[in-house]
Protein backbone atom coordinates (compact mmCIF):
# COMPACT_ATOMS: atom_id res chain seq x y z
CA UNK A 1 0.00 0.00 0.00
CA UNK A 2 2.74 2.40 1.00
CA UNK A 3 4.73 1.37 -2.06
CA UNK A 4 1.71 2.15 -4.25
CA UNK A 5 1.38 5.60 -2.74
CA UNK A 6 5.08 6.21 -3.21
CA UNK A 7 4.79 5.16 -6.88
CA UNK A 8 1.79 7.52 -7.37
CA UNK A 9 3.77 10.33 -5.79
CA UNK A 10 6.66 9.72 -8.21
CA UNK A 11 4.28 9.71 -11.19
CA UNK A 12 2.63 12.95 -10.12
CA UNK A 13 6.04 14.50 -9.46
CA UNK A 14 7.21 13.42 -12.90
CA UNK A 15 4.09 14.89 -14.52
CA UNK A 16 4.53 18.13 -12.58
CA UNK A 17 8.15 18.32 -13.76
CA UNK A 18 7.00 17.84 -17.34
CA UNK A 19 4.44 20.63 -16.92
CA UNK A 20 6.95 23.09 -15.49
CA UNK A 21 9.59 22.17 -18.06
CA UNK A 22 7.32 23.38 -20.86
CA UNK A 23 6.56 26.73 -19.23
CA UNK A 24 7.79 29.83 -21.05
CA UNK A 25 6.66 33.44 -21.12
CA UNK A 26 4.50 33.00 -24.22
CA UNK A 27 2.64 30.14 -22.53
CA UNK A 28 2.06 32.23 -19.40
CA UNK A 29 0.78 35.11 -21.55
CA UNK A 30 -1.60 32.83 -23.46
CA UNK A 31 -2.88 30.65 -20.60
CA UNK A 32 -2.73 32.85 -17.51
CA UNK A 33 -2.11 36.60 -17.57
CA UNK A 34 -3.48 37.45 -21.04
CA UNK A 35 -1.91 38.09 -24.43
CA UNK A 36 -3.36 41.59 -24.44
CA UNK A 37 -5.07 43.45 -21.64
CA UNK A 38 -5.10 46.75 -19.74
CA UNK A 39 -1.43 46.38 -18.77
CA UNK A 40 -0.22 45.86 -22.34
CA UNK A 41 -2.50 48.64 -23.56
CA UNK A 42 -0.95 50.99 -21.01
CA UNK A 43 2.52 50.11 -22.32
CA UNK A 44 1.21 50.65 -25.85
CA UNK A 45 -0.17 54.10 -24.93
CA UNK A 46 3.11 55.17 -23.29
CA UNK A 47 5.05 53.83 -26.28
CA UNK A 48 2.76 55.66 -28.70
CA UNK A 49 3.70 59.01 -27.14
CA UNK A 50 7.42 58.30 -27.59
CA UNK A 51 6.83 57.07 -31.15
CA UNK A 52 5.01 60.31 -32.02
CA UNK A 53 7.91 62.29 -30.53
CA UNK A 54 10.34 60.10 -32.51
CA UNK A 55 8.44 60.92 -35.69
CA UNK A 56 8.76 64.63 -34.93
CA UNK A 57 12.51 64.27 -34.47
CA UNK A 58 12.91 62.18 -37.62
CA UNK A 59 10.98 64.57 -39.85
CA UNK A 60 11.46 68.09 -38.46
CA UNK A 61 14.38 68.78 -40.84
CA UNK A 62 11.92 68.54 -43.74
CA UNK A 63 10.48 71.86 -42.53
CA UNK A 64 13.36 73.52 -40.68
CA UNK A 65 15.55 73.16 -43.79
CA UNK A 66 12.76 73.62 -46.34
CA UNK A 67 13.46 75.41 -49.61
CA UNK A 68 12.66 79.16 -49.65
CA UNK A 69 11.79 81.00 -52.85
CA UNK A 70 14.53 83.51 -53.66
CA UNK A 71 15.56 85.98 -56.34
CA UNK A 72 18.62 88.02 -57.13
CA UNK A 73 19.08 91.34 -55.38
CA UNK A 74 19.08 93.90 -58.24
CA UNK A 75 21.68 96.44 -57.07
CA UNK A 76 20.78 98.86 -59.86
CA UNK A 77 17.27 99.32 -58.54
CA UNK A 78 17.15 98.41 -54.82
CA UNK A 79 19.09 97.71 -51.67
CA UNK A 80 18.70 94.84 -49.17
CA UNK A 81 16.79 96.86 -46.59
CA UNK A 82 14.12 98.17 -48.96
CA UNK A 83 13.83 95.14 -51.27
CA UNK A 84 10.34 93.72 -51.90
CA UNK A 85 10.23 90.09 -53.04
CA UNK A 86 7.83 90.61 -55.99
CA UNK A 87 8.19 94.19 -57.26
CA UNK A 88 6.25 95.17 -60.38
CA UNK A 89 9.45 95.44 -62.46
CA UNK A 90 10.97 92.05 -61.56
CA UNK A 91 10.62 90.47 -65.05
CA UNK A 92 12.61 93.36 -66.52
CA UNK A 93 15.62 92.22 -64.49
CA UNK A 94 15.07 88.48 -63.98
CA UNK A 95 14.22 85.78 -66.59
CA UNK A 96 10.88 83.99 -66.43
CA UNK A 97 10.73 80.41 -65.11
CA UNK A 98 7.43 78.63 -65.66
CA UNK A 99 4.67 80.72 -64.14
CA UNK A 100 7.12 82.67 -61.97
CA UNK A 101 10.67 84.03 -62.23
CA UNK A 102 14.09 82.46 -61.90
CA UNK A 103 15.21 81.96 -58.30
CA UNK A 104 18.94 81.92 -58.92
CA UNK A 105 19.79 84.00 -62.02
CA UNK A 106 19.29 87.47 -63.46
CA UNK A 107 20.01 89.48 -66.63
CA UNK A 108 23.48 91.01 -66.70
CA UNK A 109 23.71 94.76 -66.11
CA UNK A 110 24.50 97.16 -68.96
CA UNK A 111 25.45 99.91 -66.51
CA UNK A 112 25.49 100.44 -62.76
CA UNK A 113 23.10 103.40 -62.67
CA UNK A 114 21.07 103.33 -59.46
CA UNK A 115 17.45 104.35 -59.95
CA UNK A 116 14.49 104.82 -57.63
CA UNK A 117 13.12 101.73 -56.01
CA UNK A 118 9.85 101.81 -57.99
CA UNK A 119 11.64 102.24 -61.32
CA UNK A 120 13.75 99.53 -62.99
CA UNK A 121 13.42 99.67 -66.79
CA UNK A 122 14.42 96.74 -69.01
CA UNK A 123 16.99 98.81 -70.91
CA UNK A 124 19.29 98.65 -67.87
CA UNK A 125 19.90 94.94 -68.59
CA UNK A 126 21.39 92.78 -71.31
CA UNK A 127 18.62 90.23 -71.88
CA UNK A 128 20.93 88.02 -73.94
CA UNK A 129 23.34 87.59 -71.06
CA UNK A 130 22.09 85.68 -67.97
CA UNK A 131 24.32 85.50 -64.89
CA UNK A 132 24.13 83.94 -61.40
CA UNK A 133 23.04 86.00 -58.42
CA UNK A 134 25.72 87.50 -56.18
CA UNK A 135 23.22 88.40 -53.45
CA UNK A 136 19.68 87.22 -52.71
CA UNK A 137 16.28 88.45 -51.60
CA UNK A 138 14.27 85.80 -49.66
CA UNK A 139 10.51 85.41 -49.72
CA UNK A 140 10.53 84.67 -45.97
CA UNK A 141 12.95 83.91 -43.12
CA UNK A 142 11.30 80.73 -41.82
CA UNK A 143 14.00 78.20 -42.77
CA UNK A 144 17.70 77.76 -42.03
CA UNK A 145 18.16 78.47 -45.73
CA UNK A 146 17.85 82.17 -44.83
CA UNK A 147 19.97 82.08 -41.66
CA UNK A 148 22.87 80.20 -43.23
CA UNK A 149 22.71 81.69 -46.72
CA UNK A 150 21.78 78.47 -48.55
CA UNK A 151 19.76 80.07 -51.36
CA UNK A 152 20.20 78.03 -54.59
CA UNK A 153 22.64 75.74 -52.75
CA UNK A 154 20.52 72.60 -52.87
CA UNK A 155 23.41 70.26 -52.10
CA UNK A 156 24.28 71.88 -48.77
CA UNK A 157 20.59 72.25 -47.90
CA UNK A 158 19.71 68.61 -48.59
CA UNK A 159 22.96 67.35 -47.05
CA UNK A 160 21.51 68.19 -43.63
CA UNK A 161 18.94 65.37 -43.96
CA UNK A 162 21.58 62.89 -45.14
CA UNK A 163 23.97 63.78 -42.33
CA UNK A 164 21.17 63.29 -39.81
CA UNK A 165 20.38 59.87 -41.27
CA UNK A 166 24.03 58.84 -40.99
CA UNK A 167 23.67 59.56 -37.27
CA UNK A 168 20.90 56.97 -37.06
CA UNK A 169 23.36 54.30 -38.29
CA UNK A 170 25.40 54.63 -35.11
CA UNK A 171 22.32 54.98 -32.89
CA UNK A 172 21.24 51.33 -33.20
CA UNK A 173 24.50 49.66 -32.06
CA UNK A 174 24.92 52.18 -29.22
CA UNK A 175 21.34 51.66 -28.06
CA UNK A 176 21.60 47.90 -28.52
CA UNK A 177 24.61 47.81 -26.19
CA UNK A 178 22.85 49.94 -23.56
CA UNK A 179 19.64 47.91 -23.90
CA UNK A 180 21.37 44.55 -23.46
CA UNK A 181 23.55 45.67 -20.53
CA UNK A 182 21.34 48.09 -18.56
CA UNK A 183 17.84 47.31 -19.79
CA UNK A 184 15.25 48.35 -22.36
CA UNK A 185 13.77 50.99 -20.04
CA UNK A 186 17.15 52.71 -19.53
CA UNK A 187 17.80 52.71 -23.28
CA UNK A 188 14.34 54.12 -24.00
CA UNK A 189 14.63 56.88 -21.39
CA UNK A 190 18.10 57.90 -22.55
CA UNK A 191 17.07 58.05 -26.22
CA UNK A 192 13.87 59.98 -25.56
CA UNK A 193 15.50 62.45 -23.16
CA UNK A 194 18.55 62.96 -25.40
CA UNK A 195 16.23 63.76 -28.28
CA UNK A 196 14.46 66.33 -26.11
CA UNK A 197 17.43 68.32 -24.78
CA UNK A 198 19.66 68.03 -27.84
CA UNK A 199 16.80 69.01 -30.12
CA UNK A 200 15.99 72.02 -27.94
CA UNK A 201 19.63 73.17 -28.03
CA UNK A 202 19.43 73.39 -31.83
CA UNK A 203 17.55 76.65 -31.32
CA UNK A 204 20.92 78.20 -30.46
CA UNK A 205 22.85 76.79 -33.45
CA UNK A 206 24.42 79.89 -34.95
CA UNK A 207 26.23 78.39 -37.93
CA UNK A 208 25.63 75.82 -40.64
CA UNK A 209 28.30 73.51 -39.16
CA UNK A 210 26.80 73.90 -35.69
CA UNK A 211 23.39 72.96 -37.06
CA UNK A 212 24.86 69.86 -38.75
CA UNK A 213 26.60 68.78 -35.54
CA UNK A 214 23.36 69.25 -33.59
CA UNK A 215 21.39 67.10 -36.06
CA UNK A 216 23.90 64.24 -36.15
CA UNK A 217 24.40 64.27 -32.35
CA UNK A 218 20.67 64.10 -31.69
CA UNK A 219 20.27 61.28 -34.22
CA UNK A 220 23.23 59.33 -32.79
CA UNK A 221 22.16 59.48 -29.16
CA UNK A 222 18.38 59.80 -29.45
CA UNK A 223 16.93 58.37 -32.64
CA UNK A 224 16.50 54.76 -31.45
CA UNK A 225 13.51 55.51 -29.22
CA UNK A 226 11.17 53.80 -31.68
CA UNK A 227 13.12 50.52 -31.62
CA UNK A 228 13.25 50.60 -27.79
CA UNK A 229 9.48 50.96 -27.58
CA UNK A 230 8.99 48.28 -30.22
CA UNK A 231 11.09 45.74 -28.29
CA UNK A 232 9.46 46.56 -24.93
CA UNK A 233 6.00 46.11 -26.42
CA UNK A 234 6.81 42.94 -28.40
CA UNK A 235 8.37 41.28 -25.35
CA UNK A 236 5.17 41.66 -23.33
CA UNK A 237 2.53 41.18 -26.05
CA UNK A 238 1.04 37.75 -26.75
CA UNK A 239 2.11 35.96 -29.98
CA UNK A 240 -1.24 36.45 -31.76
CA UNK A 241 -1.12 40.23 -31.38
CA UNK A 242 2.51 41.01 -32.21
CA UNK A 243 2.02 41.70 -35.92
CA UNK A 244 -0.94 43.97 -35.17
CA UNK A 245 1.03 45.68 -32.39
CA UNK A 246 3.88 46.33 -34.84
CA UNK A 247 1.45 47.85 -37.35
CA UNK A 248 0.01 49.97 -34.53
CA UNK A 249 3.47 51.33 -33.74
CA UNK A 250 3.97 52.22 -37.41
CA UNK A 251 0.54 53.86 -37.38
CA UNK A 252 1.51 56.12 -34.48
CA UNK A 253 4.72 57.04 -36.29
CA UNK A 254 2.53 58.22 -39.18
CA UNK A 255 0.30 60.08 -36.70
CA UNK A 256 3.46 61.86 -35.51
CA UNK A 257 4.29 62.87 -39.08
CA UNK A 258 0.72 64.10 -39.69
CA UNK A 259 0.78 66.24 -36.54
CA UNK A 260 4.27 67.42 -37.54
CA UNK A 261 2.80 68.89 -40.74
CA UNK A 262 0.09 70.77 -38.89
CA UNK A 263 2.42 72.03 -36.15
CA UNK A 264 4.87 73.31 -38.79
CA UNK A 265 1.97 75.04 -40.53
CA UNK A 266 1.04 76.81 -37.30
CA UNK A 267 4.65 77.60 -36.30
CA UNK A 268 6.56 78.11 -39.58
CA UNK A 269 9.71 79.77 -38.17
CA UNK A 270 12.34 77.05 -37.70
CA UNK A 271 13.62 78.25 -34.33
CA UNK A 272 10.19 78.52 -32.72
CA UNK A 273 9.17 75.24 -34.35
CA UNK A 274 12.23 73.57 -32.80
CA UNK A 275 11.24 74.68 -29.30
CA UNK A 276 7.59 73.73 -29.87
CA UNK A 277 8.55 70.21 -30.89
CA UNK A 278 11.30 69.40 -28.41
CA UNK A 279 10.54 71.12 -25.09
CA UNK A 280 7.43 68.93 -24.42
CA UNK A 281 9.62 65.87 -24.94
CA UNK A 282 11.56 66.65 -21.74
CA UNK A 283 8.66 64.90 -19.97
CA UNK A 284 10.03 61.57 -21.23
CA UNK A 285 12.56 61.59 -18.38
CA UNK A 286 9.67 60.33 -16.23
CA UNK A 287 9.55 57.08 -18.26
CA UNK A 288 12.32 55.65 -16.11
CA UNK A 289 9.81 55.49 -13.26
CA UNK A 290 6.48 54.93 -15.04
CA UNK A 291 7.53 52.34 -17.66
CA UNK A 292 8.15 48.76 -16.53
CA UNK A 293 11.29 46.90 -17.54
CA UNK A 294 11.13 43.96 -19.93
CA UNK A 295 10.41 40.63 -18.23
CA UNK A 296 12.52 38.84 -20.83
CA UNK A 297 15.49 41.11 -20.12
CA UNK A 298 15.22 40.49 -16.36
CA UNK A 299 15.16 36.75 -17.02
CA UNK A 300 18.15 36.92 -19.37
CA UNK A 301 20.12 38.55 -16.55
CA UNK A 302 18.98 36.02 -13.93
CA UNK A 303 16.97 38.67 -12.05
CA UNK A 304 14.01 36.36 -11.51
CA UNK A 305 12.49 38.14 -8.49
CA UNK A 306 12.11 41.37 -10.48
CA UNK A 307 10.72 39.46 -13.48
CA UNK A 308 8.16 37.76 -11.26
CA UNK A 309 7.17 41.08 -9.70
CA UNK A 310 6.43 42.52 -13.17
CA UNK A 311 4.42 39.42 -14.14
CA UNK A 312 2.38 39.65 -10.93
CA UNK A 313 1.68 43.32 -11.72
CA UNK A 314 0.53 42.33 -15.22
CA UNK A 315 -1.78 39.66 -13.78
CA UNK A 316 -3.18 42.08 -11.19
CA UNK A 317 -3.89 44.86 -13.71
CA UNK A 318 -5.33 42.40 -16.23
CA UNK A 319 -7.44 40.84 -13.42
CA UNK A 320 -5.93 37.40 -13.98
CA UNK A 321 -4.43 34.76 -11.71
CA UNK A 322 -0.78 33.77 -11.98
CA UNK A 323 0.17 30.46 -10.35
CA UNK A 324 3.34 29.93 -8.34
CA UNK A 325 3.88 26.71 -10.29
CA UNK A 326 4.12 28.69 -13.53
CA UNK A 327 6.60 31.12 -12.00
CA UNK A 328 8.74 28.22 -10.80
CA UNK A 329 8.54 26.58 -14.23
CA UNK A 330 9.44 29.85 -15.93
CA UNK A 331 12.51 30.21 -13.74
CA UNK A 332 13.65 26.63 -14.41
CA UNK A 333 13.03 27.01 -18.13
CA UNK A 334 15.02 30.27 -18.21
CA UNK A 335 17.98 28.60 -16.49
CA UNK A 336 17.81 25.69 -18.95
CA UNK A 337 17.65 28.16 -21.85
CA UNK A 338 20.69 29.97 -20.52
CA UNK A 339 22.65 26.71 -20.36
CA UNK A 340 21.48 25.77 -23.86
CA UNK A 341 22.61 29.13 -25.26
CA UNK A 342 25.99 28.79 -23.55
CA UNK A 343 26.39 25.35 -25.13
CA UNK A 344 25.34 26.78 -28.50
CA UNK A 345 27.89 29.57 -28.22
CA UNK A 346 30.60 27.03 -27.43
CA UNK A 347 29.51 24.93 -30.40
CA UNK A 348 29.32 28.01 -32.60
CA UNK A 349 33.01 28.69 -32.09
CA UNK A 350 33.77 25.39 -33.80
CA UNK A 351 31.57 26.23 -36.79
CA UNK A 352 32.80 27.99 -39.95
CA UNK A 353 32.23 31.73 -40.23
CA UNK A 354 28.71 32.76 -41.17
CA UNK A 355 29.81 34.05 -44.58
CA UNK A 356 31.28 30.59 -45.35
CA UNK A 357 27.99 28.91 -44.37
CA UNK A 358 26.06 31.32 -46.58
CA UNK A 359 28.20 30.48 -49.59
CA UNK A 360 27.66 26.78 -48.93
CA UNK A 361 23.89 27.25 -49.23
CA UNK A 362 23.09 28.85 -52.59
CA UNK A 363 19.45 29.50 -51.69
CA UNK A 364 20.50 31.56 -48.64
CA UNK A 365 23.15 33.35 -50.71
CA UNK A 366 20.51 34.31 -53.29
CA UNK A 367 18.25 35.73 -50.59
CA UNK A 368 21.14 37.60 -49.01
CA UNK A 369 21.87 39.16 -52.39
CA UNK A 370 18.30 40.32 -53.14
CA UNK A 371 16.83 41.22 -49.73
CA UNK A 372 19.15 44.24 -49.21
CA UNK A 373 17.89 45.61 -52.54
CA UNK A 374 14.31 45.45 -51.18
CA UNK A 375 15.39 47.31 -48.05
CA UNK A 376 17.36 50.00 -49.91
CA UNK A 377 14.39 50.54 -52.25
CA UNK A 378 11.95 50.59 -49.34
CA UNK A 379 13.76 53.26 -47.32
CA UNK A 380 14.78 55.27 -50.39
CA UNK A 381 11.20 55.59 -51.67
CA UNK A 382 9.54 55.88 -48.25
CA UNK A 383 11.68 58.78 -47.04
CA UNK A 384 12.16 60.23 -50.53
CA UNK A 385 8.43 60.60 -51.10
CA UNK A 386 7.93 62.26 -47.70
CA UNK A 387 10.75 64.72 -48.39
CA UNK A 388 9.56 65.55 -51.92
CA UNK A 389 5.92 65.96 -50.85
CA UNK A 390 6.67 69.50 -49.58
CA UNK A 391 7.76 70.48 -53.11
CA UNK A 392 4.45 69.47 -54.73
CA UNK A 393 1.98 72.09 -55.95
CA UNK A 394 -0.37 73.40 -53.29
CA UNK A 395 0.03 73.77 -49.53
CA UNK A 396 3.26 72.04 -48.49
CA UNK A 397 2.00 71.34 -44.96
CA UNK A 398 -1.26 69.75 -46.09
CA UNK A 399 0.59 67.76 -48.75
CA UNK A 400 2.98 66.38 -46.15
CA UNK A 401 0.15 65.50 -43.75
CA UNK A 402 -1.86 63.80 -46.52
CA UNK A 403 1.11 61.75 -47.73
CA UNK A 404 1.83 60.67 -44.13
CA UNK A 405 -1.82 59.73 -43.60
CA UNK A 406 -1.74 57.52 -46.71
CA UNK A 407 0.72 55.24 -44.92
CA UNK A 408 -1.75 54.12 -42.26
CA UNK A 409 -4.12 52.09 -44.48
CA UNK A 410 -1.01 50.70 -46.20
CA UNK A 411 0.28 49.17 -42.97
CA UNK A 412 -3.03 47.51 -42.15
CA UNK A 413 -3.69 46.34 -45.71
CA UNK A 414 -0.36 44.49 -45.59
CA UNK A 415 -1.21 42.90 -42.23
CA UNK A 416 -4.56 41.67 -43.60
CA UNK A 417 -3.35 40.45 -47.00
CA UNK A 418 -0.14 38.72 -45.87
CA UNK A 419 -2.17 36.15 -43.96
CA UNK A 420 -4.65 35.68 -46.81
CA UNK A 421 -2.72 35.57 -50.10
CA UNK A 422 0.89 35.23 -48.92
CA UNK A 423 4.00 37.32 -48.43
CA UNK A 424 5.33 37.29 -52.01
CA UNK A 425 2.19 38.60 -53.78
CA UNK A 426 1.82 41.41 -51.25
CA UNK A 427 5.46 42.50 -51.40
CA UNK A 428 5.90 42.22 -55.18
CA UNK A 429 2.47 43.72 -55.88
CA UNK A 430 3.09 46.69 -53.58
CA UNK A 431 6.45 47.37 -55.24
CA UNK A 432 4.88 47.29 -58.72
CA UNK A 433 1.89 49.47 -57.83
CA UNK A 434 4.37 51.97 -56.37
CA UNK A 435 6.45 51.82 -59.57
CA UNK A 436 3.36 52.42 -61.73
CA UNK A 437 2.45 55.47 -59.63
CA UNK A 438 5.94 56.97 -60.01
CA UNK A 439 5.89 56.48 -63.79
CA UNK A 440 2.35 57.87 -64.01
CA UNK A 441 3.36 60.91 -61.95
CA UNK A 442 6.23 61.69 -64.37
CA UNK A 443 3.92 61.72 -67.40
CA UNK A 444 1.02 63.51 -65.70
CA UNK A 445 0.16 66.74 -67.61
CA UNK A 446 0.79 69.97 -65.71
CA UNK A 447 -2.17 71.57 -64.00
CA UNK A 448 -3.86 68.33 -62.89
CA UNK A 449 -3.10 68.89 -59.21
CA UNK A 450 -5.79 66.51 -57.90
CA UNK A 451 -4.75 63.63 -60.18
CA UNK A 452 -1.05 64.14 -59.42
CA UNK A 453 -1.64 64.16 -55.67
CA UNK A 454 -3.82 61.04 -55.92
CA UNK A 455 -1.06 59.13 -57.73
CA UNK A 456 1.45 60.36 -55.15
CA UNK A 457 -0.78 59.18 -52.27
CA UNK A 458 -1.31 55.74 -53.83
CA UNK A 459 2.46 55.45 -54.27
CA UNK A 460 3.01 56.24 -50.57
CA UNK A 461 0.23 53.81 -49.58
CA UNK A 462 2.01 51.08 -51.57
CA UNK A 463 5.45 51.72 -50.09
CA UNK A 464 3.88 51.62 -46.61
CA UNK A 465 2.64 48.11 -47.48
CA UNK A 466 6.22 47.25 -48.41
CA UNK A 467 7.47 48.70 -45.12
CA UNK A 468 5.31 46.28 -43.12
CA UNK A 469 5.67 43.16 -45.29
CA UNK A 470 9.44 43.38 -45.86
CA UNK A 471 10.06 43.09 -42.09
CA UNK A 472 7.98 39.92 -41.79
CA UNK A 473 9.09 38.30 -45.03
CA UNK A 474 12.84 38.91 -44.58
CA UNK A 475 12.78 37.42 -41.06
CA UNK A 476 10.97 34.30 -42.28
CA UNK A 477 13.54 33.59 -45.03
CA UNK A 478 16.44 33.00 -42.63
CA UNK A 479 17.13 30.30 -40.00
CA UNK A 480 16.61 30.99 -36.30
CA UNK A 481 20.27 30.39 -35.48
CA UNK A 482 21.42 33.21 -37.79
CA UNK A 483 18.22 35.18 -38.28
CA UNK A 484 19.26 38.23 -36.29
CA UNK A 485 22.61 38.61 -38.08
CA UNK A 486 21.24 38.07 -41.60
CA UNK A 487 18.18 40.24 -40.97
CA UNK A 488 20.39 42.99 -39.50
CA UNK A 489 22.58 42.91 -42.62
CA UNK A 490 19.60 43.64 -44.89
CA UNK A 491 18.30 46.31 -42.52
CA UNK A 492 21.72 47.96 -42.28
CA UNK A 493 22.07 48.01 -46.06
CA UNK A 494 18.64 49.61 -46.20
CA UNK A 495 20.09 52.67 -44.48
CA UNK A 496 21.80 53.50 -47.76
CA UNK A 497 18.38 54.37 -49.15
CA UNK A 498 17.50 56.61 -46.22
CA UNK A 499 20.86 58.42 -46.46
CA UNK A 500 20.45 59.12 -50.19
CA UNK A 501 16.72 60.03 -50.01
CA UNK A 502 17.22 63.59 -48.60
CA UNK A 503 19.48 64.39 -51.59
CA UNK A 504 16.74 63.71 -54.17
CA UNK A 505 15.58 67.38 -54.38
CA UNK A 506 19.18 68.27 -55.29
CA UNK A 507 19.14 65.52 -57.94
CA UNK A 508 16.00 67.13 -59.36
CA UNK A 509 17.70 70.53 -59.57
CA UNK A 510 20.92 69.20 -61.07
CA UNK A 511 19.61 66.56 -63.50
CA UNK A 512 15.87 66.71 -64.23
CA UNK A 513 12.85 67.82 -62.21
CA UNK A 514 11.33 64.30 -62.30
CA UNK A 515 14.60 62.40 -61.85
CA UNK A 516 13.77 61.35 -58.24
CA UNK A 517 10.50 59.77 -59.40
CA UNK A 518 12.29 57.96 -62.23
CA UNK A 519 14.67 56.53 -59.61
CA UNK A 520 11.78 55.56 -57.32
CA UNK A 521 9.96 53.82 -60.17
CA UNK A 522 13.03 51.99 -61.46
CA UNK A 523 14.06 50.67 -58.04
CA UNK A 524 10.49 49.60 -57.21
CA UNK A 525 10.14 47.75 -60.52
CA UNK A 526 13.46 45.93 -60.00
CA UNK A 527 12.71 45.03 -56.38
CA UNK A 528 9.31 43.58 -57.30
CA UNK A 529 11.01 41.33 -59.87
CA UNK A 530 13.61 40.20 -57.32
CA UNK A 531 10.83 39.09 -54.95
CA UNK A 532 9.84 36.46 -57.53
CA UNK A 533 13.07 34.50 -57.13
CA UNK A 534 12.52 33.88 -53.40
CA UNK A 535 10.08 31.32 -51.93
CA UNK A 536 6.68 31.85 -50.35
CA UNK A 537 6.82 31.51 -46.55
CA UNK A 538 3.11 31.64 -45.64
CA UNK A 539 2.23 28.47 -43.74
CA UNK A 540 5.86 27.36 -43.47
CA UNK A 541 7.43 26.59 -40.11
CA UNK A 542 10.12 29.08 -39.17
CA UNK A 543 13.40 27.36 -40.11
CA UNK A 544 15.96 26.66 -37.40
CA UNK A 545 18.94 25.63 -39.54
CA UNK A 546 20.49 26.59 -42.87
CA UNK A 547 19.29 23.29 -44.34
CA UNK A 548 15.68 23.88 -43.24
CA UNK A 549 15.77 27.44 -44.59
CA UNK A 550 17.10 26.20 -47.93
CA UNK A 551 14.19 23.77 -48.20
CA UNK A 552 11.45 26.42 -47.91
CA UNK A 553 9.27 26.20 -50.98
CA UNK A 554 11.01 23.13 -52.42
CA UNK A 555 7.91 20.93 -52.14
CA UNK A 556 5.86 23.45 -54.07
CA UNK A 557 8.45 24.28 -56.69
CA UNK A 558 11.06 22.34 -58.55
CA UNK A 559 13.68 25.00 -58.01
CA UNK A 560 15.10 26.23 -54.76
CA UNK A 561 15.21 30.00 -54.30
Amino acid sequence: MAAGKEEDTKVHSHEADKETKGVNLDRILIEEIGEIGPYQLRILALSAIVVIFAAWGASEYVFTTTRISTRCLIHECEDQESAVFRPSWILDAVPESGSSFDNCRRFASINETVLGYNVCPADLFDRENIVDCDEFVYENTDSVVYDYGLACDEWRRTLIGSIRTIGTLTALPITGYISDHWGRRVALTLNAFNTAWMGSLRYFAGTYIGFLISEVAEATFGSAGFSCCYILLMELMGPRYRVAAGATMNTFFSVGQITMGFIAWGVPNWQYLTLTLYIPQLLTLSYFWIMSESVRWYMSKGRFEEAEKVLKDVARVNKKTLSEKSLQGLRENALDEKKRKAAEEAEKKKEPWLIVLVFRHKAILTRLAVSPVWWITNTFIYYGMSINSVNLSGNRYLNYAAVSAAEIPGYWTAVFLMGKIGRKPVLAGAFWVCAACQIGYIFMPEGLYGASLTLFLIGKYSIAMVMTSVYVYTAELYPTKYRHSLFAFSSMMGRIGSVVAPLTPAFAEAVWINFPFALFGGFALLSGMLVLITPETLGSKLPDTMEEASMIGVKKNNTVA
